[in-house]
């Protein structure tokens, strides 16, 4: 089983990219469980052709210790396992609770051993590494930790603190840096902000996704990329991209 975590900043396209990274694995055959780590709890809609899932979170505070797997976990597109974590109301309690109790209950109910998933991919927020959005780069959870980012600075920014993370828990045996993704926003000096980045955290580009308008026409139809436009070009893009993702986490297996 390989365990992958995929942060950056809100906004910067993770969610899109993970779930076209799924979409791309899930057709070759392999079994692939997504996580969303994020308290919006949009990670696996695109899988799902725009349907919401009743979070982790909330249904914990529904149904306690009565929450069983099966009331976790929904199939999307190519049965790619969805699951979301979710996160508190608004002004109350802290946003990371809804991955560590997700994350927690997975493992209690024997998510990994009941579907045995080949890949499992957390989508997770970066915008703030400490606390539960800490918690897809400890020890038993991701193996990995890939990091998108765009050449604008607070994607930048948000992507050297994410890196920082790594680099400090790397002592407790924790997930190791795999890698950072360029997200095209065409800004000034973009690929060479970004190359700067990963120089500095001795680590590489792994893989660029330029921008396309075909992305967001295949969200407003409620699907990936790789399910409304599987010949396109930026179709061929994703899956470079999880070529080079599996070929990072392939070679300390």
């Amino acid at each position: 089983m390989i365990k992958i975590a995929v942060y950056g900043k809100g906004g910067i396209g993770k969610s899109t990219t993970v779930s076209n990274v799924a979409a791309v694995l899930a057709g070759r055959g392999l079994k692939v469980m997504q996580i969303g780590c994020d308290p919006k709890a949009d990670s696996t809609v695109a899988l799902r052709h725009g349907e919401e899932m009743t979070t982790v979170l909330d249904l914990y505070r529904e149904k306690k210790q009565g929450l069983e797997l099966k009331d976790m976990v929904r199939t999307g597109y190519q049965g790619v396992i969805c699951v979301e974590a979710g996160g508190p109301t608004p002004g109350l309690g802290c946003a990371g609770r809804g991955i560590i109790t997700a994350l927690e209950k997975l493992k209690e109910t024997g998510a990994y051993e009941v579907y045995k998933p080949d890949v499992v991919l957390y989508d997770v927020l970066g915008d703030v590494v400490c606390g539960g959005f800490s918690m897809p780069m400890r020890k038993g959870y991701a193996d990995k930790v890939f990091i998108i980012t765009s050449g604008e600075n607070m994607a930048i920014h948000a992507g050297a603190n994410i890196a920082m993370a790594v680099e400090n828990f790397k002592n407790r045996g924790y997930a190791s840096l795999g890698g950072i993704i360029l997200n095209r926003r065409n800004v000034a000096r973009e690929e060479e902000k970004v190359q700067e980045l990963a120089e500095d955290f001795h680590t590489q580009v792994i893989g660029t996704l330029s921008r396309s308008d075909l992305v967001a026409e295949a969200e407003e139809q409620g699907k990936t990329l790789m399910e409304s436009f599987p010949e396109s070009e930026m179709a061929e893009e994703y899956r470079k991209l999880a070529d080079a993702i599996m070929e990072v986490c392939m070679e300390e297996k």
